[in-house]
């Protein structure tokens, strides 16, 4: 594809628009508008190319315009359009169900589709609370996230997630809902290679919080094996194991929110077979059509799906679903970014790419403001430390200079977040945390 040159919008054009998660005034008055991708690279309408360090956002893991996939939507719309999920549907829900089944952690082995990782979240809860109810524990409603988790924008997600600032415009939220505490201390983990050798004992709040509240009361624990947007935070050596053993003890369900860790980014098809814990249930979505058309789906496993199957034959087992479950173009993209994936041999080359990331991130150990930088396969942050009184703004001051010089990073208050397309080369990776040193170099 070649660079896209098209006429950017008029301040008329860019009104009715109301942007989420933006500035909308700001963004008006000076806007970042793309018109153009292709591989690691989006095009502004002015002919400049910018290379993609956040993989859009998390979710174009094959590159962008990946060439089955836009060859398989062109395809399905020409086929069949739509059609409800509601008591019919089409064979490429079946099979991408399939696909993904057999690339997932052993034994979770049902789809449940939706349209987004925010959807996702609020249906593995409601399965959560509904799994118990249908074996007879209704007591079972707690639910139980962890300080800067990031679980999508439903008022469950919103709910569990451990980001202030998202919540504070919009409760109350959802009742019956406990906090862990996050993995960040910088005091006793900075500077980790993949995942820090202290805090594994953090997961052993929750049993406090089991002490507190009646275990025979909660139903689920949701955490993101890595926190994405809270900063990448990798967990601890036997974090996981920790929290896999307290939930199998007491008999709640432990949710992997793999929104952002599914489908590669870490290494393999799911985090969990990385980090070795497998939970009852996962959430994806970004990666799973490499963000070409919304999508995401919820990953049961055999006795969750079971249980709901006990009931009578004729009676809709979980009332849930979305207008556009299952939908014909996103299995389409779906079936043809696990062919990207697997033909491409895309996740097993991102352990090896991610060695040359490693080192490239942490060369910038000496850079001015730098207090932390924390990495797990294509994931990296770095952390500054803040302006006194103006907490967020050297981190923006980096994102805005590598911009200007054509590389696209994203913030997390002043921790630099990095994502980029898992076909990224080492001449790209350094590229990028070379323009990050420069903008490092210029703050004041």
């Amino acid at each position: 594809m070649k660079d896209a040159m098209t006429d950017a919008p008029s301040a008329e054009a860019m009104e009715a628009y109301w942007l989420p998660f933006t500035a909308n005034r700001a963004f008006k008055a000076q806007p970042k508008i793309f018109s153009g991708a292709d591989g690691m690279y989006y095009f502004t309408p002015d002919g400049r190319r910018i290379l993609d360090g956040m993989a859009g956002l998390w979710c174009v893991n094959a590159g962008h315009n990946a060439p089955r996939i836009a060859a398989a939507i062109r395809e399905q719309a020409g086929k069949l359009d739509y059609v409800s999920s509601f008591g019919m549907s089409h064979p490429l829900a079946f099979e991408l169900a399939r696909r993904i089944a057999a690339v997932a952690p052993e034994g979770l082995d049902h789809v449940f589709f939706v349209n987004s990782g925010s959807e996702a979240v609020d249906t593995a809860l409601k399965i959560a609370r509904a799994y118990h109810q249908a074996r007879g524990d209704g007591r079972r409603i707690r639910l139980v996230g962890r300080a800067k988790g990031y679980h999508g924008m439903g008022f469950g997600g919103l709910s569990v997630a451990g980001i202030s600032r998202h919540k504070r415009d919009f409760g109350p939220l959802l009742g019956e809902v406990d906090h862990l505490p996050h993995t960040h201390h910088p005091e006793h983990n900075a500077f980790s290679r993949g995942l820090p050798a202290w805090g594994a004992h953090l997961a052993d709040e929750l049993e406090a919080i089991c002490a507190i509240q009646d275990p025979s009361t909660i139903a689920a624990v949701i955490v993101e094996p890595v926190t994405g947007s809270g900063g990448v935070l990798p967990p601890p050596v036997g974090y996981l194991e920790r929290l896999r053993k307290i939930c199998d003890r007491h008999g709640i369900l432990l949710i992997f929110d793999e929104v952002i860790t599914g489908f590669g980014r870490i290494g393999a098809p799911f985090g969990a077979q990385v980090l070795g814990v497998t939970p009852d249930i996962i959430t994806c979505a970004k990666g799973m059509t490499n963000g070409a058309v919304p999508m995401g789906g919820v990953l049961v496993n055999r006795q969750v799906f079971d249980t709901f199957m006990d009931g009578p034959a004729e009676a809709p087992e979980l009332m849930h679903g979305y207008t556009y479950s299952g939908h014909p173009l996103a299995c389409a993209a779906g079936i043809a970014a696990l062919d990207t994936y697997e033909q491409d041999g895309i996740f097993e080359n991102t352990p090896k790419t991610a060695s040359v990331w490693e080192d490239a991130a942490h060369a910038l150990k000496d850079a001015p403001h730098v207090v932390d930088i924390r990495n797990i396969g294509l994931l990296a942050a770095i952390e500054l430390a803040p302006r006194a009184g103006a907490g967020g703004t050297r981190a923006a001051s980096v994102m805005q200079h590598c911009f200007d010089k054509g590389v696209l990073v994203r913030t997390a208050g002043d921790t630099l977040v990095l994502s980029p397309p898992l076909i990224i080369t080492p001449d790209e990776i350094d590229r990028l945390f070379t323009t990050i040193r420069e903008g490092l170099m210029s703050l004041n």
